[in-house]
C-alpha cells in the first residue's frame, strides 16, 4: 500500500513538473469581436503581451464610451510581467495601454510610427510610459521570450508580424495584414523571412480572420490612389475627403493628388492634425512648401484649388465631418456642388451613423461618393486567398484564428482544413480561455482567466456592468415612473400622496386618466399595505412595483421602470 501512495506522488509531481513547463496562451480580448485585441504568453515566472486595444461600444451599450479588456489578471500576476510588444497603431491594437499604465509599469516595444501614436495617447491621459523603438527585422528580448520583428502589410504604416521564439517551439502571430504586392511605401511584405521562417519549423501559428469570408484578394491600395486621380481629373468643386487618420498611406495618396492638380491642402479634426503632425515629424508623409493652408482660412481659396482631409469617415458624432453634415463646423460649410469623398467602409456597428451623414450631406446638395458606388477604399485585411498562402509559407504544426466574430474564425478554420490540417491541430478560443502549448502537445485548458468586458463611461473604468446596461435598456425602450409618497414614520400611513412622475413613457397631458388611475392603484397598494401592517419599506416598494406593473402592461402593454421614492416624517 505505501508502495503504490509513493507511486502515485511520483506521479503527481511529475504532472506538476509537466504542468509548470508549458507554455500558457491567453486571449484577452479579440476572439468573437472585431476589437480590444490583447494576447498573453506565459511561461512558468515570465510573461509578455501582444498589443493591448481597445473596442467601441454596440448599440446596446448606452452611454459607454470605449469597452477595454479585463486586466484583472495581469494585475495579479504583475511581477512576472516582462513587457509588451505592439504589432501595429490601431485603435484595437494600442487604445487599451493608457488605461494598462496607471494600474502596472512595463517596457513597450513598437516601430517609430505605433509608438508615436502611443506616446500622444499617454500625453492625453497625462502619463508616461517606458517606450523603446524597434525596427523591421530587429530581435527583442522579452525575458525568456525572443521576438523578430517582421515587416508585413496593412493599412497603417509600420506594421509587424512576429516570430516569437518559447521554451517549447515558435510562435508566429501575422499582425492585422494583407499581402500588397505594389504597397505605397514600396516595402511588401517579407516573403524571404518568412519561407525560412516556416522551413525551420512553427509550432502554433495565430492569424488574422477578419476577412476569412471574403474570396480572392484584397485590392492593392494602388487602386484607391488610381480612383482618387479619375475623380480630382474629372472635378472642379471644392474636394472634402474624410478617412482613418492612422492610415498615413491614404493620405500622402491624397496630398500627392492635390498636387498633381494643383490644389492646396487643409486638414480638419483633432486626430487628423495630430497623426499627420507626428507622421510629417517622422517622415513617413512628405509635403511640398505651400501646399498645406489653415483650415480656418481657406475661404477665400477657390474650389478648384482646395481639399479639405478631414475625420468623420466612420460618422461619429463629434467628428469634423458630421459637424459639417449638421453646420456645426467653425471653418467648413457645406454647399452645392461640394464633392465629398467617404475613403472607408463602415466598421460593422457604424453603417447606421455612415447612412445618416450620408443623408444630410446629399440633403445639402453635395455629391457623395463612397464605397458602395466607387473603389475609394480597400481593406487592410487578408482575403481567402491571402490566407492561404500565409499558411503554406508558415506550415504550422497547430494554428489558432485571432482577429474576428466567431464567423470569421470558423471560416479561417475552413480555409486551413481546406489546405490539408488536421483539424485536431486547429483551436477555436473564446476569450478567457487557456491553450496549453508543449513541444508535442497543445490542448485548450479547462483553466479559464476573468476577459469580461470592462466599460469606459465618462472618468469611470470598470464602474458600469450589465446590470447597469440592463436598467439603461430598459429605461430606453420603456421608460421610467417614479412613485413619490411621504409616509408617517411609526405607522407607515400615507401623508401625501403618491405622486406619479413620469419620463419617456407617455405625454403626460394627453394621458391623464392613465396616470390619475395609475395613482389611484398606488394609493390602494399602499393603503393595503397600513391595513395588514407592512412596515418594512423594502417589501412596500415591493408591492408598489408588482401592483403598478400589472397594471400598467394591462392598459398599454409597456413595461416601465417603476421607481418607488419615500420619505418619512
Amino acid at each position: 500500500m505505501k508502495r503504490k501512495d509513493n507511486r502515485l506522488k511520483i506521479k503527481e509531481r511529475r504532472s506538476e513538473e509537466r504542468e509548470k513547463k508549458q507554455l500558457k496562451l491567453i486571449p484577452l480580448g479579440g476572439l468573437n469581436e472585431i476589437g480590444k485585441n490583447i494576447t498573453v504568453l506565459e511561461y512558468q515566472n515570465d510573461m509578455m503581451l501582444v498589443d493591448c486595444g481597445m473596442s467601441f461600444p454596440d448599440d446596446e451599450m448606452y452611454g459607454i464610451d470605449i469597452v477595454l479588456p479585463d486586466f484583472a489578471y495581469l494585475i495579479k500576476n504583475r511581477a512576472k510581467l516582462r513587457g509588451m510588444i505592439l504589432t501595429h497603431g490601431h485603435e484595437d491594437h494600442i487604445g487599451a495601454i493608457p488605461y494598462l499604465l496607471q494600474e502596472l509599469s512595463l517596457p513597450i516595444y513598437g516601430t517609430r510610427l505605433t509608438l508615436g501614436l502611443v506616446e500622444n495617447k499617454l500625453r492625453e491621459h497625462g502619463i508616461t510610459g517606458d517606450l523603446r523603438t524597434i525596427t523591421a527585422g530587429e530581435v527583442v528580448n522579452i525575458g525568456l521570450f525572443r521576438i523578430e520583428a517582421i515587416r508585413t502589410t496593412h493599412s497603417i504604416a509600420d506594421s509587424l508580424c512576429l516570430s516569437i521564439d518559447t521554451p517549447v517551439g515558435k510562435i508566429f502571430h501575422t499582425g492585422d495584414f494583407k499581402i500588397d504586392y505594389t504597397p505605397v511605401d514600396g516595402e511588401p511584405i517579407d516573403f524571404r523571412r518568412l519561407a525560412e521562417i516556416g522551413r525551420d519549423g512553427v509550432l502554433l501559428m495565430l492569424a488574422d480572420s477578419t476577412n476569412a469570408e471574403r474570396k480572392g484578394y484584397t485590392a492593392s491600395e494602388k487602386v484607391v490612389g488610381m480612383t482618387l486621380e479619375n475623380i480630382f481629373r474629372g472635378s472642379d468643386s471644392r474636394i472634402i475627403i474624410a478617412s482613418f487618420s492612422s492610415n498615413v498611406h491614404r493620405v500622402q495618396k491624397i496630398i500627392d493628388t492635390a498636387v498633381m492638380f494643383g490644389r492646396r491642402v487643409a486638414v480638419s479634426g483633432r486626430s487628423m492634425i495630430n497623426v499627420l503632425n507626428l507622421a510629417i515629424e517622422l517622415g513617413y508623409v512628405k509635403i511640398p512648401a505651400g501646399v498645406l493652408v489653415d483650415v480656418n482660412k481657406i475661404r477665400h481659396i477657390p474650389d478648384k484649388e482646395l481639399v479639405v482631409i478631414t475625420t468623420g469617415s466612420q460618422g461619429e458624432p463629434m467628428s469634423a465631418l458630421a459637424r459639417m453634415a449638421d453646420n456645426d463646423h467653425k471653418a467648413v460649410q457645406i454647399k452645392k456642388g461640394d464633392m465629398v469623398i467617404l475613403s472607408a467602409s463602415p466598421i460593422p456597428g457604424n453603417e447606421r451613423t455612415v447612412s445618416n451623414v450620408v443623408n444630410k450631406l446629399f440633403e445639402k446638395g453635395a455629391d457623395v461618393i463612397y464605397s458602395d458606388i466607387a473603389d475609394i477604399h480597400v481593406s487592410g485585411h487578408a482575403c481567402e486567398e491571402e490566407l492561404k498562402l500565409i499558411h503554406m509559407l508558415i506550415k504550422p504544426k497547430y494554428f489558432m484564428p485571432v482577429h474576428g466574430e466567431y464567423r470569421h474564425l470558423h471560416r479561417h478554420a475552413v480555409i486551413a482544413e481546406g489546405i490539408g490540417m488536421d483539424p485536431a491541430n486547429i483551436f477555436i478560443l473564446e476569450n478567457g480561455q487557456v491553450l496549453n502549448l508543449t513541444p508535442n502537445r497543445v490542448n485548450i485548458s479547462r483553466e479559464e482567466i476573468p476577459a469580461a468586458p470592462v466599460f469606459v463611461d465618462g472618468l469611470g473604468v470598470g464602474d458600469v456592468g450589465n446590470i447597469v446596461l440592463r436598467d439603461r435598456r430598459l429605461l430606453s425602450e420603456s421608460g421610467l415612473i417614479i412613485v413619490a409618497a411621504t409616509l408617517e414614520k411609526s405607522t407607515g400611513e400615507i401623508v401625501s400622496g403618491p405622486d406619479i412622475i413620469s419620463r419617456g413613457f407617455v405625454y403626460v397631458r394627453e394621458n391623464e386618466d392613465l396616470i390619475e388611475s395609475a395613482r389611484v392603484a398606488a394609493e390602494q397598494c399602499l393603503a393595503k399595505c397600513s391595513k395588514n401592517s407592512v412596515r418594512d419599506r423594502a417589501a412596500m416598494k415591493t408591492a408598489i412595483r408588482e401592483e403598478l406593473r400589472n397594471f400598467i402592461y394591462l392598459k398599454t402593454r409597456r413595461n416601465p421602470v417603476i421607481l418607488p421614492v419615500f420619505m418619512e416624517i
